[in-house]
C-alpha cells in the first residue's frame, strides 16, 4: 500500500448527500462538531436545510474531525465534501491527501515537460501543489534558445496557476518593493497560494487575487481576515483643517419625508420558503382550480371531541376537531374514490390511486410544509390520532424528513387555528384536492325549527377540475359536512 493510498483511507471525506428526491443543494444551518472533536459512526454532525425540510446528517465514520470545509449559512451543492475525518488519529500528525485535479493527458504531459525542477510536499485538501525534494528533469532547450536557468517568470507562473499574468510596469517607473511572504508559502514559483475552499470563494466573490495577499495563518495559509484586509480600501488621511468659509450644509429632506429604504429589510428567498413559492406558482398556473364552500353545524362533533378525550382507548393521544375533520374527509373519499387521482401530463393519463396519503399543512418558522400520513384511509381513529400528533410535533421541531413530504394525494389546511373563517386554498402540486377547515364559532343557527346558538364552521374545497368535475366535487364536500354534522355517520358510512 502506497503512502498516498494509506492517507486516503485514513482521512475519510463526507459529501453533501441528496437527502430528498433529486435535490441539488442544501444550506448548512448548524455544525454540532468542530475540528478535533471525536465522532462515532451514526453521530449527527450537522443540520442542513433543503428545499423541502431541515435534516440532520449523521457521519458514517469513527475518528476525529479533521476539517469543516464550509461554515454555517453556506449553501453547498450535493456531492461536495463538507467534512473530513481522521479515522486513525493515533498514527500521529499527518495531512489529508489532496484530490488529483482533473487534467487532460496531453496537458499533464506538457506540464511535466515544461515544469522547472521542483518537488512536492503534503498539502491541504484542494490547496494545490507545494515544493518538496522530488526532482523533475528540466525543460529541453529549443534550437537557438539557451536553457532556462533563472527562476520561473511571473508570466509563466501565472499561466501555471491558471491566472492571467499582470501587465509589466512602465519602464520609467521603478518597481515597487515586494513585501516578504510569511513562512515562504505564497507566491513565486512554488505554486498556488494556500487557502481553504471557503476562503477561495470569498476572494473570488470580492475580486481579490490570492497571489497578491500575504498570508498570516499557520504554515502560510491565507485566512478570511487576510482577504477582507486586502479588500478593504486604505483609509484616506484626514485633510488638514484650513481656515475658510463655512461648508455648505447638505440638502435635507423635507419635514415628514422618511427614507423608505432605511425602513426595509431584505431576506434571501431560499430553502423551504423558496420551494413553497415555486410549487404554488406552478400549481396555480398548471391545474385549473375550482373552490366550493359549505357552512355546517358541528355542535355534535365538538361534543364528540370532548367525549373522546375521556375515552381510555384515546389516552395519551391528541384529540381535537382536526382529527375528526380528517376522519370525515377520509370517509367521504372512500365513498367517492374517483377524487383520489393524479394527472399524468406526459402520458396524458389519469392515475387513480387506491390509497390515500393525507397531507396536513403545517406552518413552521422556515415556511409552510405539508407532510403526509401514509395510507391514512386504512388507519383506525386512534392510529390516525397518533400519527397526526407525531406529524405536527415533528414539523414544529423542524425535523420533518423529505420522505414525509412526498407522495401526498390530498391535503387538509387548518386555517381555523388563526381565527380565519375560510379561504381558497391552492392545491399541492400533483394532488387532486385540498380541504380548508375554518374557525369554529358560536353563531345563530336554525336547529329543530328554532334559532339557537350553535357551533358552526365553514369548509372550502379546492380541486383540480381536470380530474374532478363540479358534481363529484360537490358530493365530496357535502359528505364531509354531513359527517361533521352527524358524526355517527363515521360508523354507518365508515
Amino acid at each position: 500500500m502506497t503512502a498516498s493510498t494509506a492517507k486516503a483511507q485514513r482521512f475519510r471525506e463526507f459529501k453533501m448527500p441528496d437527502v430528498g428526491e433529486g435535490l441539488t443543494e442544501a444550506e448548512i444551518l448548524k455544525w454540532y462538531v468542530q475540528p478535533g472533536d471525536t465522532v462515532t459512526d451514526g453521530q449527527v454532525v450537522c443540520e442542513v436545510e433543503t428545499a423541502k425540510a431541515a435534516v440532520e446528517l449523521p457521519i458514517p465514520y469513527d475518528g476525529v474531525v479533521h476539517e469543516l470545509n464550509f461554515g454555517e449559512g453556506v449553501t453547498v451543492d450535493v456531492g461536495t465534501v463538507i467534512i473530513s475525518v481522521d479515522t486513525d488519529p493515533g498514527a500521529g500528525p499527518a495531512t489529508a491527501p489532496a484530490p488529483a485535479p482533473e487534467q487532460a493527458p496531453q496537458d499533464a504531459a506538457k506540464d511535466e515537460e515544461e515544469a522547472e525542477p521542483q518537488g512536492r510536499q503534503a498539502v491541504l485538501v484542494g490547496y494545490g501543489a507545494a515544493p518538496s525534494s522530488t526532482k523533475r528533469r528540466a525543460r529541453k532547450p529549443q534550437a537557438g534558445v539557451p536553457a532556462q536557468q533563472e527562476p520561473v517568470s511571473a508570466a509563466l507562473q501565472a499561466e501555471l496557476n491558471g491566472r492571467t499574468a499582470p501587465a509589466p510596469a512602465a519602464p520609467s517607473a521603478p518597481a515597487a518593493p515586494v513585501a516578504p511572504v510569511a513562512n515562504g508559502a505564497a507566491a513565486g514559483a512554488v505554486g498556488r497560494p494556500l487557502a481553504k475552499p471557503p476562503v477561495r470563494k470569498l476572494a473570488k466573490d470580492l475580486g481579490i487575487d490570492l497571489a497578491t495577499i500575504a498570508p498570516t495563518g499557520p504554515d502560510g495559509i491565507i485566512t478570511r481576515e487576510d482577504v477582507h484586509a486586502a479588500a478593504a480600501p486604505a483609509a484616506a488621511p484626514a485633510p488638514a483643517e484650513v481656515p475658510g468659509p463655512a461648508p455648505v450644509a447638505e440638502a435635507v429632506a423635507p419635514a415628514g419625508v422618511v427614507d423608505a429604504a432605511a425602513r426595509e429589510r431584505r431576506v434571501p428567498v431560499k430553502g423551504v420558503r423558496k420551494a413553497t413559492a415555486q410549487a404554488m406558482v406552478s400549481s396555480a398556473f398548471t391545474a385549473p382550480h375550482v373552490t366550493e364552500f359549505i357552512t355546517v353545524d358541528v355542535t355534535r362533533t365538538m361534543k364528540l371531541v370532548q367525549e373522546l378525550k375521556q375515552d381510555p382507548d384515546m389516552a395519551g393521544l391528541r384529540v381535537n376537531p382536526l382529527l375528526l375533520v380528517a376522519k370525515a374527509f377520509l370517509v367521504a373519499i372512500r365513498r367517492h374514490p374517483e377524487v383520489n387521482a393524479a394527472w399524468d401530463e406526459a402520458r396524458q393519463e389519469i392515475v387513480y390511486k387506491d390509497y390515500v396519503n393525507l397531507g396536513i399543512a403545517a406552518a413552521t418558522p422556515r415556511g409552510l410544509i405539508v407532510p403526509n400520513i401514509k395510507d391514512a384511509g386504512a388507519k383506525t381513529l386512534p392510529q390516525l390520532a397518533g400519527e397526526l400528533g407525531d406529524l405536527v410535533a415533528t414539523a414544529r421541531e423542524g425535523k420533518t424528513s423529505p420522505a414525509a413530504m412526498t407522495g401526498g394525494t390530498v391535503t387538509i389546511t387548518n386555517v381555523g387555528v388563526f381565527g380565519v373563517d375560510t379561504g381558497t386554498p391552492i392545491l399541492n402540486p400533483g394532488e387532486s384536492a385540498i380541504l380548508a377547515f375554518g374557525a369554529v364559532k358560536l353563531q345563530p343557527w336554525v336547529h329543530k325549527g328554532k334559532v339557537k346558538a350553535r357551533q358552526v364552521t365553514t369548509l372550502a374545497l379546492s380541486f383540480d377540475h381536470r380530474l374532478i368535475d363540479g358534481e363529484l366535487g360537490s358530493k365530496l364536500l357535502a359528505d364531509v359536512a354531513a359527517v361533521l354534522e352527524r358524526p355517527k355517520r363515521l360508523i354507518t358510512w365508515g
